[in-house]
């Protein structure tokens, strides 16, 4: 099972964040962590990262955790994805998501206009630029023409696309057009009783393999757990209200999403870690390792490199 972080974490003012987190991605391979997936930022690109840390670190999984579809068109996102996969040497897992209709909105001033017929569209247009590399596509959502011809780069091979999905019908249309999915905050419980199977049968139903499951959970190394959830619950509170994310909290029976957060010794969160892949977690990215101090976090992934070998 590969054991992946989510950058940033910790300091964001560094005199150079870029070459900060660089340096945080040396740190993780060193560790022996096996992956590294870049959120996209209001004042980070995700698939810059991604390329850049290609270059300076061989060897370890880059991905992106994850890239809003809204308001990047799929020609464009596409011809970035081809750069960071020549850069890298094809290590990119191209993370998406739909993000929230306020967020998108009110800071993209882009209407969140029928989200899963627009998933769908933008899913088969995505797909088809990636292995083709030309299209023309009118879509209900969504039109897509390379007008000047195949957009090929030499090098580049299609990556693997997974997508942030929690509800039933993002699930579906993860297990019929993409390869996996990222789900954020779904607990063991929802993971295994819920999702997992899910997504499973809807692959099966499309004649599909089944698909990967990386779930993203929240956990840090603590000797305070009690002062680190109080924390992670007032970091967490934005999902508390956005109704895929309650649905996903509400089938495990967790009330707030800080409450997801894996807290505690070594032995206590590898135990909450392996809870996921009991439910069915194909893989798992480690996030908020950065919610306490770096000593915390080093511990952290010193037990993520630990378990990568041990899994």
């Amino acid at each position: 099972m590969t054991i992946g972080i989510t950058l940033p974490a910790g300091d964001e003012h560094a005199p150079n964040l870029v070459t900060d987190l660089l340096d945080r991605v040396r740190v993780a391979a060193d560790a022996g962590i096996g992956a590294v997936w870049f959120s996209q930022q209001q004042h980070l690109d995700a698939l810059s990262l991604v390329a850049l840390a290609g270059q300076a670190v061989p060897g370890i999984r880059l991905g992106t955790s994850v890239v809003p579809v809204y308001p990047r068109h799929p020609i464009t996102l596409a011809a970035q994805v081809r750069t960071a996969q020549a850069a890298t040497g094809n290590r990119v897992h191209l993370g998406l998501g739909l993000s929230a209709k306020s967020f998108v909105e009110e800071g993209y001033g882009v209407p969140f206009d029928r989200p899963l017929r627009h998933l769908r569209e933008y899913l088969t247009a995505l797909g088809t630029l990636l292995h083709d590399g030309e299209i023309d596509f009118q879509g209900q959502t969504l039109r897509a023409r390379t007008v000047f011809g195949p957009a090929v780069v030499p090098g580049a091979e299609p990556p693997p696309v997974l997508v942030a999905a929690l509800g039933p019908q993002a699930l579906r249309a993860t297990a019929e057009l993409a390869d996996g999915t990222l789900p954020y905050l779904a607990a063991p419980k929802a993971l295994g009783d819920y999702l997992v199977p899910t997504i499973n049968a809807a692959a099966q139903s499309a004649g599909r393999a089944a698909p990967r499951v990386v779930a993203i959970v929240p956990a840090l190394v603590t000797a305070d757990p009690a002062a680190l959830r109080e924390k992670a619950r007032a970091e967490l509170a934005f999902y508390d209200g956005i109704p895929s994310y309650r649905a996903v909290l509400d089938r495990a029976g967790v009330e707030r999403a800080g409450d997801v957060m894996a807290l505690g010794d070594e032995e206590t969160v590898a135990a909450e870690l392996a809870r996921y892949r009991e439910a069915g977690a194909t893989e798992l990215i480690v996030s908020q390792t950065g919610l306490g101090t770096e000593e915390e976090r080093l511990r952290t992934w010193k037990l993520l490199g630990e378990l990568s070998s041990a899994w």
